[in-house]
Order: structure tokens, then sequence, then C-alpha cells
């Protein structure tokens, strides 16, 4: 998910920059809420787990995605899977995404600690080898979406600014410890209103926190774009809530326990110290990868090498 939502500022780049583009946008049905706002911009649905599925199900979504004179067609994910379509595509103009893997393998292993090329970058780069320079220097974002009475209703009026947590993250290594976000939260919801972000499966544990409004399983995604876009400041992880956030023009503080920002995935547009970085004295091996899969059994809580304190002070400061 968060891939795909890197893209969207660099896409929304590309629309305002070349009045003359139109894009297809090849993705899950799941994400094409991203995409909502930016015009001349059209999705098909990739169904992975259904008719396109594996090599003879790639060939029926070629045939598909054939009956359009594509100028180009720009891999953002390069894969496998991207692989193999490229090879049913009549389109002859294919740039790849270079994952910049041996910079990044430098970082790992500690022989070059130093920050990489943002994802937002790399995709912008594919974009520009096709004859379409992009500058994310100057970027703008959606409007805030005005809420209906439902989301009222669940979140409530009173007029303190917003603040999203999304305690959780894929691998347990990228998460700050849960006792200490509920204290983060708890101190947080002394001045601020704070609604709580997850998925469906983190409706349980969403609901042992004291403080803030769970509204994880209770919103369609569309829904909670709109809660998202309405906040003044997102907590997150280094996950998929980061970049939803960053794409809409939230400010985003986030945590990072065995990744680093310096691989090249820091939410877009913002500032180098909203990245709340684990104690690297006391865990020198960050980052141990790339995506947070990997790391020492003793690493598992590094993020709490960031007190609870700094949390808040670092909100309260985003904030005002």
């Amino acid at each position: 998910m968060g891939d795909v939502a890197m893209s969207v500022p660099v896409l929304r780049a590309l629309i305002q920059q070349h009045p003359e583009v139109e894009v297809t946008v090849l993705t899950r049905a799941f994400f094409k809420p991203f995409f909502r706002d930016i015009p001349r911009v059209k999705i098909v649905s990739a169904e992975v787990k259904g008719k396109h599925k594996g090599v003879f199900g790639l060939y029926k979504l070629a045939k598909e995605l054939n009956q359009n004179a594509f100028y180009g067609v720009a891999d953002l994910h390069h894969v496998l899977r991207s692989k193999i379509l490229k090879q049913f595509l009549k389109c002859k103009r294919f740039v790849s995404l270079d994952k910049g893997r041996a910079e990044k393998r430098l970082l790992i292993y500690g022989e070059k600690f130093e920050a990489l090329k943002t994802t937002h970058q790399r995709y912008a780069d594919v974009f520009e080898k096709l004859g379409f320079p992009v500058d994310l220097s100057n970027p703008s974002f959606p409007k805030r979406v005005v809420l209906g009475q439902t989301l009222q209703r669940l979140i409530g009026r009173d007029s303190k600014k917003w603040i999203g947590v999304a305690p959780f993250a894929a691998h347990e290594g990228k998460m700050y410890p849960l006792p200490l976000m509920k204290q983060v939260v708890k101190a947080l919801s002394q001045k601020y209103t704070v609604i709580l972000f997850g998925g469906v499966s983190d409706v349980e544990a969403l609901n042992t926190f004291e403080n803030g409004i769970n509204l994880a399983g209770k919103l369609t995604f569309d829904e909670e774009l709109d809660v998202i876009s309405n906040l003044d400041a997102m907590l997150s992880m280094d996950s998929g809530n980061a970049h939803l956030a960053a794409m809409l023009g939230v400010k985003v503080v986030t945590i990072w326990g065995v990744t680093h920002p310096f691989a090249g995935f820091g939410p877009f547009n913002q500032l180098e110290d909203f990245a709340l970085i684990a104690d690297r004295t006391q865990f020198p091996k960050i980052p141990t990868s790339v995506y947070g899969n990997s790391y020492p059994e003793d690493y598992k809580d590094a993020a709490g090498s960031i007190a609870p304190e700094v949390v808040v002070a670092k909100l309260q400061d985003v904030v005002g």
C-alpha cells in the first residue's frame, strides 16, 4: 500500500506539469480511491488473485491493455509480474524503476551510512526517462474533504485539533511498543482529539487504548481518506498510513524502529526532524533491513528507545 501511495504525489505533479498527458494506472481495485482527485487518470484493476493470476492471466490482462495505444509504460514496481506482463504488451517504450539495490545493500551492511535517493524521486526518474521530467519541489495537495454528518457524529465536533495515530506496521520491529504508545495517546488526548487508525485485524488491540477514537473497521477506505485529509498531524510508524497522510498534504511524524529513512521510504514532503529515529548508539545495526522484515531478536523493541515524552513534544511542536 505504501508503494502505491508514494506514487500519488508524483502522478499529481506529472499531470499538472504536462497537460498533454493522460495516465492509465494499473493497480489493485482496493487502491483506486488514492487517485480519486487527480484529473486525466484512469484506473485499470489488476485481479492478480482472480482472472489475471499466473502467466496466462497476465496474458489476458495484456490483451485488455493492448486495446489502448500507449505512448509508454512506466513500471514503478519492477517485480517478476511486471516483467512478464512487459513481454505481452505491444508498447515498446517500457521504463522500469531503478530500486537502487546495490546502494541499499551498502546501507544495510553498514558500509555507507548516508541518505539515498527517495522513492518518490526514483518514480519521477522513470517518467523523465520516458520524456516527461517531473519537478517535486513545489507540490500541491487536494483540499480537505468536508465530512458528512455520520463521520462528524462518530468523531465529534469539538474545537480541538485532530491528531491521527496509526500504531501498527507489517513487521513488529518497525512498531513502537504498545504500552509506550498508550502513554503517548493518553498525553495527547489531554489537549487534542486523537483518532486511532488500523485494519480490521487491529480492532481488538486498539480497543485496549483508554483514550482516543478508534476508527478501525468502522469506515470504508474512501471515508478513511476523508478523515485523514482533515487531520492536523498524523503519527505513524514506517508504514502505509504515513504515506496516505503525506499524499494528502498532512504533516506526518514517523517513528522508526529497525528501518531508517535513509533507505528512501520516508513520507513525502516532510521535514527531516519529523522522523524520530531509534537510538543507533544502543542499536548500531539500524537499519537492519530495507523493509523491516529482518532484524536481530534483541532489536525487536528498538523503537522503544524513543521516550514517549519525545514523541508527544514533537507532535505538540508540529501541531502548534
